[in-house]
């Protein structure tokens, strides 16, 4: 790969250094040791390239995806846990709830590289029990908010190319490579998105050459703002319009108070969002390449027919809807519903997976196809059946989504004003019909989406079914796979204590991390 060869020694050194002398971050625990399992072409091999901020409305600009959805499956119910980096990013490593895993935010006492540590996190990621069952692992790209070059790898990567804040300019940033700082500069092949495929590909070659199975995640800074395409496809997306829904520019009827009186989109706001959109499709097009690069080089190596490739984001968008400019946070489907899209062996070309599905769900994927146990205290379950065309009997009936904020880290790459939208804490719920919203404050929205597909009308004032409500209690309470799956099940109305109780004890210890003096939305508990 880049920059190694007999630097492997310093680059020891310099990661020793690191872990022992760097104070603003926690020394990571010795690396486990390389499993002594034999070498194997029995157990499936995954690609997992993960995507920042993209949102359905890119797919389509994206050749190489759209291939993906012809090959493979995908899923039209797949969402976050939270429209958030951090906090999604966790719970796909972990396959935990925010609730149980501990980050909710980019920063702060709960959010961040640093809370995910707090909480022994790092234990808990599929990487661990990957690499200790004998997978080669590695980790490109963007780990986790707060993360950077000077902290050392965390335990379960056997390679390691991740940068921090550097990376969302695309050029100008440091790697640590496996505990390396490598310095990248602004000519053309310093281009992130292109270093990685070039990294991605030497890793899949070297996979191929030791004989064992391995997990490759490469995660883009793209197409998170600032929008740095590379310079082959400047401009190229300069004839299109933004593709607006009915929700854009509009507001639910009775919307909840942080949103009621948002002023309406003005022409310059608008123009914005046209330019931004355009950036975007440009940023993604050098992440489509890799795509169809890594692709090759599977087939080239004999490595395409057992390889899972997974195609996925963080987050979704919004760009006008609900009279919102550029941003994310909402519980609204804009953000929270994402891609994910599957090819490998078993998986059915063509076909549309509708069944619920969160990103909880990976990690207990990744680890029941390489044919581990998954641990009991993972909230997610596996999409092995989901993958492989399956229609599994009595399969989840909702998921939960949950938020702290607003928040006003000032060194957050995400935070958000009123004018994207600065929704306070609340918890979701969402069903295959129906999305259930609950303020810290005790507004709610409650859409029919059967209905109303672009949540338009808030019915929460006419009243919310029990059965949302008990499940929204009974997940925002649930720990561990067996009581979370039992949770996301619709059960008849029944006697409960008042709804959220944990959740809003957790709100509340962590709204002592808001800056003293930061404004409250509407509904913030004070």
């Amino acid at each position: 790969m880049n920059s190694k060869s007999a630097q492997v020694l310093i680059g020891l050194l310099v990661a020793v250094l690191a872990a022992v002398g760097c104070t603003s971050a926690p020394a990571a625990p010795p690396a486990p040791p390389h499993a002594s399992t034999a070498a194997d072409r029995s157990r499936p091999n995954f690609v997992f390239v993960l995507t920042d901020d993209l949102s359905w409305n890119l797919v389509s600009h994206m050749p190489h995806v759209q291939a993906m959805e012809q090959a493979g499956t995908t899923f039209s119910r797949y969402y976050v846990v939270d429209s958030l980096c951090c906090p999604s990013r966790s719970a796909i490593f972990t396959g935990e709830y925010p609730h149980d895993d501990g980050v909710f935010t980019n920063a702060g006492a709960d959010g961040g590289y640093f809370a995910f540590n707090k909480h022994g996190d790092q234990r808990k990621s599929f990487a661990v029990a990957l690499h200790d069952a004998g997978y080669r692992t590695a980790m490109m790209g963007k780990y986790l908010n707060q993360y950077e070059p000077r902290y050392p790898p965390a335990p379960g990567w056997d390679e390691w190319d991740v940068t921090g804040l550097g990376g969302y300019g695309e050029f100008g940033y440091t790697l640590n490579q496996d505990g390396q700082r490598v310095p990248y500069g602004r000519a053309p092949d310093d281009y992130l998105t292109d270093v990685l495929a070039a990294n991605a590909k030497t890793f899949v070659d070297d996979a191929a050459t030791s004989g064992h199975p391995f997990m490759l995640e490469v995660a883009t800074f793209a197409p998170h703002d600032p929008y740095v395409p590379a310079s082959r496809y400047a401009h190229a997306a300069q004839g299109l319009s933004y593709p607006k829904t009915p929700a854009y520019g509009r507001k639910p009827s009775n919307p909840p108070p942080w949103l009621k009186n948002h002023p309406p989109l003005s022409a310059s706001q608008q123009a914005t969002i046209t330019t931004k959109f355009r950036k975007r499709v440009e940023d993604d097009l050098s992440v489509d390449d890799m795509i169809g690069e890594l692709e090759n080089e599977l087939q080239a190596r004999g490595l395409a027919k057992n390889t899972y490739f997974v195609f996925s984001s963080d987050n979704g968008f919004h760009m006008g809807e609900y009279t919102l400019i550029s941003g994310k946070q909402t519980a609204f489907e804009t953000d929270i519903r994402v891609p994910l899209i599957v090819t490998g062996p078993g998986v059915p070309a063509g076909h549309t997976a509708g069944q619920l599905a969160s990103n909880i769900d990976l990690a207990p994927t990744f680890e029941s196809l390489a044919g581990l146990p998954v641990p009991a205290h993972v909230d997610g379950h596996s999409l092995a059946a989901l993958w492989h065309g399956q229609d599994p009997a009595d399969w989840r009936q909702a998921i939960l989504v949950e938020h702290h904020g607003p928040d006003f880290s000032p060194d957050d790459p995400d935070r958000q004003t009123q004018a994207p939208g600065d929704p306070p804490t609340y918890e979701a719920v969402r069903t295959a019909t129906a999305l259930y919203v609950r303020y810290a404050g005790g507004a709610q929205e409650y859409y029919d989406t059967a209905t109303d597909p672009y949540e338009l009308d808030n019915l929460a004032g006419q009243g919310v079914p029990a059965a949302l409500r008990n499940a929204l209690g009974d997940l925002e309470n649930c720990h561990a796979g067996a009581t979370c799956w039992a949770a996301a099940h619709l059960g008849p109305p029944r006697a409960r204590p008042a709804l959220g109780n944990e959740f809003f004890r957790v709100t509340a210890r962590a709204g002592a991390a808001l800056a003293p003096n930061a404004p409250r939305a509407s509904g913030e508990p004070g």
